[in-house]
């Protein structure tokens, strides 16, 4: 018995497809872009807004941090400096009450 060509149009099933179908590659450029060279698109000039606000957030968190750590260094300081204290006075061996 000789095998039933897939693309055969005498069955119908639900839902017809055609699998036979092949699309030409004479158009294709290597990558597939939504823009097709339109730089002035509102998109385009959407994401490049997008793009530059995210770079300054990024820009302003980072100076934010800076900031936060050095004033979290200057609050710890004169608690570093209280603990070094006292492990140097209960080194030496003096009694704390007398």
């Amino acid at each position: 018995m000789k095998p039933m060509d897939r693309c055969d149009a005498d069955r119908r099933r639900f839902p017809i497809t055609d699998f036979c179908f092949q699309s030409g590659m004479g158009e294709w450029r290597s990558y597939s872009s939504p823009y097709d060279g339109d730089d002035d698109s509102e998109i385009r000039k959407f994401h490049d807004f997008s793009r530059a606000s995210m770079a300054e957030s990024r820009r302003e968190r980072a100076t934010e941090m800076a900031v936060f750590a050095l004033v979290v260094l200057a609050s710890a300081w004169p608690v570093i400096y209280m603990v070094v204290t006292v492990v140097k006075l209960l080194l030496k061996g003096r009694p704390l009450t007398e």
